[in-house]
Parts: C-alpha cells; structure tokens; sequence
C-alpha cells in the first residue's frame, strides 16, 4: 500500500478514541484533551466501558455501541487488545488508524511480532491503514487534528515533520512553539509497521499545505519504495533528512576493500544525494533547517553577501560558508563606489561588508539599499553583535524595512540584548539563527536544494556507440560459475564483456606452466587460491619478472613461502599477466558491495593497497548514467588530481566515468554478484585498465534488489508501420532528450496544443527533463523510434501511488499521423498497464481532438465531459473488463 486512505489519517470526518481515560496524566486523558481542544470540528467518539463521559464527552462501552463509523481510531488500549479491535472497526469501515500502545515488535519479542502481525492480518482485508504502534501520534493542522499525546498543539505552517522517534516530534513542536514557527503536519510513525516514509513522501508531495518536508531517520524499510517516493517529492519542494545512528558500531566486517571502505552511513549519504534529499547531521542542523523551511527563502545561486557591525563574525560567516561550498559574492566598483558615500571610510571596502561597531539603524538600512539594489549576490546575510555604540533593536527594523530583491538573513549575536530583534524577524517572516555558522548552514540548505534541481534539469551524455555488453558470453561465463570468489580468468573476462578494459591474463597450474607463459616482455605473477583475498598481504604477487627461470623461480618460491605461512590455503596454480608500465598513471578503485537496506551499492576512489588507510571515495547508487557517474567522482579528492597538474598530464576522465556506467550495467544485469573489486584500476591520458579483480558469486538475488529500478530493456519491442518501415518501440532514456527537442520541432501548433493543453513554442528545460528522465517504477514512457534513431511519437502513463489508475497521454509527430502509430502506441500503453495490474487508463482529450477521441471509441474506452471545463474530454479504459 502507499496513499490509499492516509486522507482518513489526517483529514478524518470523525475520531473514535478507544481507550480513553479520565485519570490524570494519562495518556488516555491526554489524548482526549488534545482531540478536545485541538480544533477539530467533528465527532470525538471516546470509548471506554468504565466511564460515561470523558473530557466532558459521551463515552460508549465498545465499538460497537458507536453511533456512527469513525473515519480514523486512535488506539491506546493494551497489546493484546488492539488485533481484534483493529478488526472490529475494520468491519464497520474505519479507513485508519493511529496505534498509541508500545509492546509489539520494537522489544523483539516473538510476542510482541506476534501481535503486531495479528493486527496487520485484521486491517488488511479492510485497506485499514495503520500509524505506529508504539508512536506519539499525528497532528494535522489543516485539519486542526491532534491525535497525540504532545505536550502542545502547533500552529499553521509549510513544514511537515516526520518521524520514527516521538522523542524527536515533540523537542522539535517545543523548540517551534517559542519561535512561532508552524507546520503543516507533525507525525510519529513508531514501528511502521504499515505506513512508512515511503507513504509519507508519496502523501506530502501532493499536500497542498505542504511546503517541504523534514525526515528524522532511524531505518528505512523497503528502499525501493523510499527512493521512489522521495525522488518524486524532491522535484516538487524541499526534503530534508537527519539519519540516527550513523556510528555502527556493530557494523558486519566485510572481506571486500569496497564493504570495509563504505560502511552504512555512507550508503545513507549516496542514496540521500541520488534522491534530492538534503542531510542534516545533529539536532541543531534540524532546527536550523525548520527555521529556513518555515519561511522558504529561494534563492537562484550560492553567492552570499554578508553585512555585519564586527569583523570577527563576518569572518567565522565567511569561513562557513566556504567550508560548506558557498560563494563570497564580489561587490562590483559600482557597488563599492556607493557604499563609499554612506560608511565611513573604516569600512571594510569589499564582502564581508563590515560597517563598524558603531553602526546605526540608518547606516544598516543605507547598506541594505545600496546592496539589495543590485544583482550581485542571491541572498544576504545581516550580522549584527551588541555594543554599547550601537543600536541592535534599530538595526533590526532597519532590516525589516529593507525592500530586497533576494531573501535576507540574519543572526543577532547575544541573549537577552537579542530577544526584541529576534522576535521582530520571526514576525517578518525573515529566517534568523544563534550564530553565524548556523545562518550559513540554513543558506547553503537551500542553495543546495537549488543545485539539486538543477541537476536534475541537466541532460545526461550517451555512451559512444557500440558499448553494448557482450551478454551472451558474459552468460557462458556465469553458467560455470560455483558460489564463492569467482575464478580470476573467468572474473577479467566478465569484465571485459562489459566492455570495462582489462589487463591479458591467462592461468597457470604449477611453476613450470607459468614458466612457459613468460614471452620477452615482463609479466605479473600472483598466487591463485580461493582462500587468500588479498594476495599482497602474503607475498602472492610478484611484478616485472622477464624470462621464463625468473617466473620459475618467483612461482616456486611464492608456492613455498605462502605454504608455510598459509598451511590451510588451497593454492590452485597461478596467474600470469602483462606487466603494464604506466608510469604517470593514477591507481584507482572501483567496486560493489550489498547494502542490507539499500541493496548493490557502487564505490569509486583513490585504489593500491594503502586504499582502506587512504579512505578516499565515493559512494552511488546504481543504475548510474555518465552524468551520475561523473558527480559521483567528484565526490573524491583524487578527482582534482585526474585533472592534472603541474606536468603530469589530465586523465581520461571521460574514459573513467564510462568505465563507472559499464560497471553499474554489470551490477544490474547479473543478480549473482554479491561483492566486486577493481583495485588497481589504472587511468591516464591514454584510458583505463584494469590490472587486478574480484568478483564474489552467490545465489541470485531478488529480482528487485536494486534501489533504483533500472532501464527496462526487456519491454523493447520491435513493429512495422505500413508505408512507413520498421520501428523501435522502448522505454524513454534520459538521453533521448536531443531527439525530443528535434521532435518539437516537426510538431503542428495544433498538434501542441491538444498534447499539452496550452500553446508552447519550445519545451522547457525542466519539462524537456520531466518528459525523458522518469522513475521506471511509477510512471513510464514509451518511445517509437524510427530507423535513423529520431523519435516519431511518444507514449506516456503515469500511475497513482497505490497502482490503481494511471494518466496516459500521446503523441504521434505530425507527418506520420494516419499510419497507426497512435494505434500501436496506445495498445502498447494498455498491455503493460494490465501487467502492472493497473485497473484503468485515464486522460483528458480536447473535444476538438477528433482523431484522438476516435481511436479511443475504438478501443472502447468511455467517454465524458469534464463538467468544470466543456473544452475537455475524460477518456478512460477499463483494463480489468479486458478492454
């Protein structure tokens, strides 16, 4: 389940309370009083069979003896009470429930999942959805609901709050209450055992009381789920997450350089950057990010002016800022030239723009005329500390007074001195913070949050032609295959299917057979044993051996040495390769490890043998495109050197990032690879190679194992049009975002016009973004791609979070219409529908669309007005009567 009724969750007709109490400090009692005088104008239903009337309200015996169904229950009676009264009102048709009671599987107890299993099994057959249990409770301002046991009842605001520990809901409601901030939504989810961050996500997108989001994370449960949602929610308004427990001390050991490099947090870290998720670190940064989210300054860029009376806080802003990857914006001469006729002439004369401790009401708001007048900077930030020479309450009406083009920001330094000013901008609405570092820290939120989505507007680049993997001998290979490391000549030979280049290497079964494999140019020789991991820690590889009694030699000597010191080692023969002489080349690595949460996980960094000492990578998600895998080697520090410097010339960045995609198409194809090693991989100017590899096989994973779906190429699909040839019906890629510009281009006005119900002239970068670059799990698109490769029309759907009703839209390029390609497009569309489960197919058509309304009448679908707008028509198919 996702969505489907959270509405009774948090805008509930009426609330039976079951379980409440009179006793005071109950938490019976304190639920009754809360849904009392929250606001909430329907029925309070409580329901106890010891009292007649509860906060002043009818009480009823059970369930049922209610006179009405409640829309939502809140349940804080015992454990082994709550599976049949979840049943009971499942009956009678309560859409959802909020489970207060502790004592299921957070004591993991085999009682307690017992119970909480019963209690799923009662809601299901009813689509009751379930918070918590063992949860504080959900407060929904819309709705004036406060059905929890929270200490206070917050006002109106954008900001929703979501999370597992209800500790964490009700320091944040006290800390919001005494700044005058509010929220949308405040929501403990407990255990979730049914509703999860997934459904939140998925719920709060679409809220219109919902301005962004703020996620506090102890575990995510189904990640594909999370990722799909909260990529979803990202392009539509701010999330922002803080993950608990990021020390694991616990943390399994992993034989794999990639698994013992990563560690869970960081995996954290790559899912929340390939989400859009913003990540805060400690309870500060939280309220730092409340304070930016509750008054939403947008910014376009990260160049931040700062204006202050002292120059030692300008500076520790300005370090800040740059730590975190902000911008000191540059004060043109023009701008310098007119702050010159209004400070004195101490100032500092540049950003930060320091106007001395004297500074007045009139001299901060002289400055902020001059600065906010131009285009120089995307936010400002206004420093104020106490003297006795100037006025801080003047100060701060000067800012409040201000008529900025960019949104302001502010800390005033002090406690009680600062108090009246703080309150003043709280009133404006204009974000003001303790200290410096935490002013730059709600600025850089957002500027990130900006990046973000320009990154998602970007266009990836395509891999060069021919970089299809060589599947069918990569298939031989793995049919061989026994569970453990797999053998080093099948591993390189994997890899090189998927075009990732390799070093020769060839096995040799005793000294001399290595002997013989030595030609008159230098070699490698390493020991083979699946029971030695890494072979330089025991003396099992020796480099630049020349002539076959060299090989000999080092191959008889190595047996004996790792004998004697490795008495239990299985040593299998030999690997003989080419010594590869690159002397200007970086030693890189790259790698996969699986996650218990996220799933495959891909690493790049800095590689060699000190790579675990060094510490210097990156982690991503897979599926990775070359614009994914380029960021993700940004991440590293060893991406600045691959650049170049001094004499040593840039590596083939490009041929390395290719070489990431290859890899993360490895992963994606082969379910049986549990843990991959490339260490090194070397990358100079003249390409990649890889020198050494291991590839661990196990039992096939679920088919779903990646947290990201990745590209469907099953559903590719090959037709033939008459009078027009043969055509290539595929999912969407991101890259297919050229050929739909060129599309645009041969599309009638018309034509424009009834697929996207409005005149345009171009696509927009961002809609040209949301067309190719989709969530293969809850929409698709599918392309009909004529032999040239340009796209000749396009097919679209979209479903709703719960799978049951999708929007499709078309459209066929404008000289290929009257050929039945709309016909193919949409019978394609309603054949994966039905395999999704889909129900329904649904769209608007413009009623002077008649081509459009008369193949649907064809393909049976229903037809009506759209009462609010007689322009439009609503087609929908109903794919469960087969048609």
């Amino acid at each position: 389940m996702t969505i489907r009724n959270l509405d009774a969750i948090f805008h509930p007709r009426s609330v039976a309370l079951i379980g409440a109490g009179t006793r005071p400090r109950s938490v019976g009692a304190v639920l009754a009083e809360n849904l009392r005088t929250g606001g909430f104008d329907g029925p309070v239903l409580p329901v106890n069979p010891k009292h007649k009337s509860v906060a002043g309200v009818l009480a009823y015996p059970d369930v049922a003896s209610l006179p009405i169904v409640p829309d939502l229950a809140v349940i804080c009676t015992p454990a082994r009470t709550v599976p049949g009264i979840v049943a009971e009102l499942g009956a009678r048709g309560t859409r959802g429930a909020i489970v207060i009671t502790a004592g299921f599987s957070e004591g993991g107890h085999s009682e307690g999942r017992a119970l909480e299993q019963a209690m799923l099994d009662a809601a299901r057959p009813h689509l009751m959805r379930i918070v918590g249990p063992n949860c504080l409770g959900v407060l929904s301002t819309p709705a004036r609901l406060n059905a929890s046991f929270a200490q206070t009842t917050p006002g109106p605001g954008g900001v929703a709050f979501v999370a597992q520990s209800g500790a964490m809901v009700t320091t944040v409601l006290d800390w919001a209450a005494g700044r005058g901030i509010g929220f949308s939504h405040l929501v403990s989810l407990g255990d979730m055992s049914d509703v999860d961050f997934g459904d939140m996500l998925d719920y709060l997108a679409n809220d219109e009381a919902t301005t962004a989001i703020l996620l506090y994370i102890e575990a995510v449960t189904q990640a594909r789920k999370f990722m799909s949602a909260a990529r979803a929610a990202a392009r539509l308004k701010p999330v922002i997450a803080i993950k608990a427990g990021r020390q694991a001390a616990a943390a399994k050991a992993a034989s794999s350089h990639t698994g013992a490099l990563a560690g869970i947090d960081a995996v954290y870290d790559a899912a929340f950057e390939r989400a859009g998720i913003l990540r805060a670190y400690d309870l500060d940064e939280v309220f730092d990010a409340v304070e930016t989210l509750a008054f939403r300054p947008r910014v376009a860029g990260g160049r931040l002016t700062i204006l202050t009376n002292g120059g030692g806080v300008g500076v520790l802003a300005t370090d800040s800022l740059i730590a975190q990857g902000g911008d000191l914006a540059a004060l043109s001469p023009e701008t310098i030239a007119k702050l010159n006729a209004v400070l004195p002439p101490t100032w500092s004369h540049g950003n930060p723009v320091d106007i001395i401790g004297d500074a007045d009401g009139k001299r901060y708001a002289d400055a902020l005329a001059i600065l906010s007048a131009t285009n120089e900077q995307d936010a400002i930030l206004v420093l104020n500390c106490p003297t006795a020479l100037g006025a801080g309450a003047e100060a701060a009406e000067a800012v409040v007074a201000a008529k900025a083009r960019v949104p302001l920001l502010t800390n005033w330094l002090g406690a009680q001195s600062a108090d009246e000013a703080r309150r003043r901008f709280l009133a404006a609405r204009i974000p003001t913070y303790d200290t410096p570092e935490k002013a730059t820290r709600g600025f850089m939120h957002m500027v990130r949050y900006h990046r973000g989505q320009e990154t998602l507007m970007e266009v990836p680049p395509a891999l060069p032609e021919g970089a299809a993997p060589d599947r069918a001998r990569a298939n031989a290979i793995l049919a061989r295959a026994k569970p453990g490391w797999l053998d080093p000549v099948d591993t390189m030979a994997l890899l090189a299917a998927y075009n990732i280049p390799v070093v020769r290497t060839v096995r040799a079964a005793t000294p001399d057979e290595a002997a013989a494999q030595a030609g008159t140019a230098p070699i490698a020789l390493k020991i083979l044993s699946p029971d030695i991991t890494h072979k330089s820690d025991v003396g099992g590889v020796a480099l630049g051996l020349s002539g076959a009694d060299a090989v000999r030699k080092a191959a008889a000597e190595m047996q004996a040495r790792i004998a004697k010191s490795n008495p239990s080692a299985r040593l299998e023969g030999f690997i003989v390769q080419e010594m590869i002489r690159r002397p200007e080349a970086y030693e890189l690595i790259l790698g996969m490890a699986v996650d218990r949460t996220f799933g495959p996980f891909l690493l790049f960094g800095q590689g060699g043998t000190a790579v675990e000492v060094i510490g210097d990578k990156a982690l991503g998600l897979p599926p990775l495109n070359l614009k994914l895998a380029r960021e993700m080697m940004a991440r590293t520090r060893i991406d600045r050197l691959l650049k170049g410097y001094r004499d040593r010339p840039a590596a083939d960045r490009d041929a390395i990032a290719a070489t990431l995609v290859h890899l993360s198409q490895l992963i994606s194809d082969v379910p049986q690879i549990a843990e991959l090693d490339i260490n090194p991989l070397l990358a100079d100017e003249h390409g990649v190679l890889a020198l050494d590899a291991r590839i661990r096989i196990a039992e096939p994973a679920s088919a779903d194992r990646l947290a990201i779906r990745a590209y469907p190429e099953e559903l590719i699909q090959h037709a033939r049009l008459d009078d027009l040839g043969d055509f290539t019906l595929r999912p969407v890629r991101p890259e297919d975002a050229p050929a739909f510009e060129r599309l645009f281009t041969r599309l009638a006005p018309e034509d424009v016009q009834m697929r996207f119900m409005t005149p345009l002239r171009a696509l927009p970068p961002t809609l040209l973004a949301r067309l190719t670059q989709i969530d293969y799990d809850r929409e698709m698109a599918f392309v009909l791609v004529d032999a040239s490769g340009e796209v000749a029309g396009v097919a679209r759907l979209a479903a709703d979070p719960d799978n049951t009703r999708a929007e499709f839209a078309i459209i066929v390029r404008s000289d290929l219409k009257g050929h039945g390609a709309g016909r193919l497009m949409m019978e394609r569309l309603g054949a994966y529908a039905r395999a999704r489960g889909i129900g329904e197919l649904w769209g608007n058509v413009l009623a002077n669309n008649s081509v459009m309304l008369a193949l649907c009448r064809e393909l049976g679908c229903r037809i009506a007005s759209v009462p609010e707008d007689p322009s439009v028509m609503r087609v929908a198919l109903d794919l469960k009567a087969g048609g």
